[in-house]
């Protein structure tokens, strides 16, 4: 199976009625509000950096890092998103480089080396081989550099009928998207499962030292079936936030639905 493919197409599509969506707000990114999520605002310091963000969508978080005073550089396979990331871009005036790439491609389509490298929510599971996937993350970082990730914790797709555990051949599914603008149309997806363990070795065996993994009993993203919401004060770089938190029990205990990883480039 052409798995690029058949994720491609349906990116493209999705990348479509998500740009017009509520969940992801545009309108309100024009006007100055952050795509950026309490998780990674509070973890990772970006002002004068540069920022390669793989799987980037159409670039609202890329850009929200470019706010921040990152020099930024997004990469995604859709090649719709990436036609919207550059009207973003050109809308806010903020300076960023978009690619059409898949992740495995980034090495010989990405020039340079970055000082941080980013992934976020719902992003690896489209890819099939965790080993090169951080082989590749490595190749783009200079010694010491920074890789952050923030993800969603597999344990909870064991919830929705999906393996914790890694098997080589994918999952394939026809899908209505989370947004709220989807509608009843599917689309076909190829995706895999990993653990955390699959995660983190793949980090070390990739010459990363982990200097930070965090998990999380919440989701900032209502893009799961049966969460509850609450509203909590956080506090951030930028002083305290109200941040809608989205959340599920089993028998009272609340289950994890994210995780973070802050590791280093070895020199």
């Amino acid at each position: 199976m052409d798995y690029l493919s058949v994720n491609q197409a349906g990116w493209n599509d999705r990348a479509v009625t998500h740009f017009s969506s509520d969940f992801y707000d545009v309108t309100g990114f024009l006007a100055g509000a952050t795509s950026l999520q309490e998780i990674e605002l509070a973890s990772l310091a970006v002002q004068g950096k540069s920022l390669l963000h793989l799987q980037c969508h159409f670039g609202l978080d890329t850009l929200s890092w470019a706010r921040l005073g990152a020099k930024v550089t997004g990469v995604d396979l859709s090649s719709v998103a990436i036609e919207q990331a550059n009207i973003l871009a050109a809308q806010t005036q903020l300076q960023a480089e978009f690619i059409c790439s898949d992740v495995y491609q980034v090495g010989e389509r990405v020039s340079g080396q970055f000082d941080i490298v980013f992934t976020s929510y719902g992003a690896i599971v489209w890819l099939p081989d965790l080993d090169k996937w951080a082989q590749t993350v490595a190749s783009k970082l200079v010694a010491g550099g920074q890789f952050y990730m923030v993800e969603f914790h597999p344990a909870h797709g064991l919830f929705e009928g999906y393996s914790y555990f890694h098997h080589p051949e994918p999952d394939i599914e026809d899908e209505v998207t989370y947004t709220e603008n989807a509608g009843d149309k599917t689309n076909t997806f190829a995706s895999w499962s990993h653990s955390l363990a699959d995660v983190i070795n793949a980090l070390i065996k990739a010459g990363f030292e982990i200097n930070q993994f965090n998990e999380f009993p919440f989701s900032p993203y209502n893009c799961f079936e049966g969460l509850s919401e609450e509203v909590v004060e956080v506090e951030l770089p930028d002083g305290v936030k109200s941040c809608k938190r989205y959340f599920v029990e089993q028998k009272g205990q609340r289950v994890p639905l994210t995780y973070s990883i802050m590791a280093t480039k070895k020199p």
